[in-house]
């Protein structure tokens, strides 16, 4: 008996030698296109001049924020990559990719389970062929009890490369979601800056409105006085108040802006409608811009851009998808094997009679799928063929926005210039219009003319340099910064 089993033993080990053997020799097959990443001309330096301030030095794009010098910006930037929606949510999804990353790599070892039962069983006298062993089965017509436990395995041989391209692919998938969550970061603190920025710019607006209407008042007191005295006419008068009640039906709009932008920036802190009032209500001034503002070349922001990079990494996972869907146009191998016990008594279930065991490689092939196959890699080659596409308008939308927002930061900025200057001359008209008409040299007319320009140059400059810093926020957010690892900024948003 034991030469028996020890030729089967050694049958079932040249078995296993041989597969194993056959498999590693053509293991390193892989089927479907080797991945490589695509590259594209781009122009040595930007199609738009740079103006005043850009330069093409390399971009300091990392905690670019701070170049503004506002210490609450920063407060803001922080809190918002540690409790924003829009990012924890691309967190998990990078979670949940590596957790299918995990998935597609068990497909490379083995499986074992592990099991035991147990039946009462009466045998009957016609049963023959039975698989169980003689030793373990009693008679015929005997009721009896049998235990079994035992270890099963089986191992579908990665001969064509099908489980390593899906590895392949799902790892690319990884680093799409870890790019996709540097873009979601990206964008908040763009948003938050931008929202910031506009609120200083509607506060600073509501002051210059105030102010107005208090130079306004005056003139309205002034033809009061004058009227009484019988001066001048009520005309004048009429003229005045209405004067003050067209600055003062700006003040609502204003004020309704200034509270809407702080709902905006307490929805990307993921705080209750009201908790940044208080801290956000005070008046400050808009945050300038720095006077120097490096932002390299093109090629730099097709590195830096995480939309580009998460493109490339998603065509990347569509090329390895081909392999996998490929794969499937082969034969597949497979190593299954058993070995266990089994007695009628549960005190001999661990005897060497009553071991059974069972081990031999398999092949399944698909002969007729009604085209089903096929059907997978054409649309995997068209889902290769969309992301390459996609790739392409990322690099051209990347490139689109950094021009964009650079003529509008350089053109802006020689408008705020020119604003400047027109405020300057509405002030001097203003005092000097009042004081002829105050020593009865000039018309009303003209106190009216120069105080409504002076309010609308006014307003017009701080609106101008509003836009300038914005326009230096959104050229910022072109060039792809603000992802960077930063403690302060990133942990929050890290795997678990």
């Amino acid at each position: 008996m034991s030469v028996v089993k020890k030729g089967y033993s050694m049958r079932a080990a040249y078995v296993l030698s041989a597969a194993v053997l056959s498999a590693l020799v053509i293991a390193g097959c892989k089927v479907g296109p080797d991945y490589k990443a695509p590259t594209t001309q781009v122009a040595v330096k930007w199609s738009e001049p740079l103006g005043q301030g850009p330069t093409t030095q390399p971009a300091l794009n990392q905690l670019w924020w701070r170049r503004f010098n506002d210490p609450e910006l920063n407060s803001l930037v922080v809190r918002a990559a540690r409790s924003n929606l829009d990012v924890k949510l691309a967190a998990a999804r990078v979670r949940e990719a590596r957790a299918l990353r995990r998935l597609a790599g068990a497909d490379e070892y083995p499986t074992v389970d592990v099991g035991g039962s147990y039946t009462h069983s009466r045998n009957t006298f016609g049963a023959t062929g039975s698989s169980q062993s003689a030793a373990s089965i009693p008679s015929p017509g005997v009721e009896y009890d049998l235990y079994r436990a035992g270890f099963d395995a089986s191992w579908e041989i990665d001969v064509f490369g099908g489980v390593r391209r899906n590895i392949e692919a799902a790892t690319a998938d990884v680093q799409a979601a870890m790019e996709a969550r540097n873009s979601a970061l990206v964008s908040l603190v763009a948003e938050t800056a931008l929202n910031y920025v506009q609120l200083r710019g509607f506060q600073e607006r509501l002051k210059i409105a105030q102010d107005n209407i208090h130079v306004q008042q005056q003139s309205l007191d002034l033809t009061r006085t004058k009227f009484q005295a019988g001066l001048i006419s009520e005309l004048d008068v009429s003229r005045a108040q209405a004067q003050v009640a067209v600055t003062e039906a700006q003040i609502p709009s204003v004020e309704q802006s200034i509270r809407q932008t702080i709902h905006r920036l307490e929805v990307l802190l993921a705080v209750q409608p009201g908790a940044l009032a208080e801290e956000l209500s005070p008046a400050k001034a808009i945050p300038g811009t720095p006077p120097v503002v490096p932002i390299g070349i093109p090629s730099d922001v097709l590195r830096r851009r995480p939309d580009v990079r998460q493109a490339e990494r998603n065509l990347a996972a569509a090329t390895a998808r081909i392999g996998f869907a490929t794969a499937d146009l082969f034969p597949k191998f497979s190593l299954t094997g058993s070995i266990g016990y089994q007695a009628t008594q549960f005190g001999n279930l661990g005897s060497n009679n009553n071991m059974y065991y069972s081990i031999g490689p398999g092949i399944t092939w698909p002969i007729f799928d009604a085209g089903r196959i096929r059907a997978n890699i054409k649309i995997a080659n068209a889902r290769q063929e969309e992301a390459f596409i996609q790739w392409q308008q990322a690099v051209l939308q990347s490139l689109s926005d950094t021009e964009v927002a650079l003529v509008a930061y350089t053109q802006e900025q020689a408008r705020f210039q020119k604003l400047t200057e027109a405020v300057e001359a509405n002030k001097r008209a203003v005092a000097t219009s009042t004081q002829l008409y105050e020593r009865g040299l000039g018309d009303f007319l003209n106190v009216l003319d120069a105080q409504r320009d002076l309010f609308a140059s006014q307003d017009a400059e701080v609106v101008s340099r509003q836009t300038v810093s914005t326009n230096l926020v959104q050229l910022y957010k072109a060039l792809g910064g603000g992802w960077e690892p930063e403690s302060a900024a990133t942990q929050p948003v890290a795997s678990r």
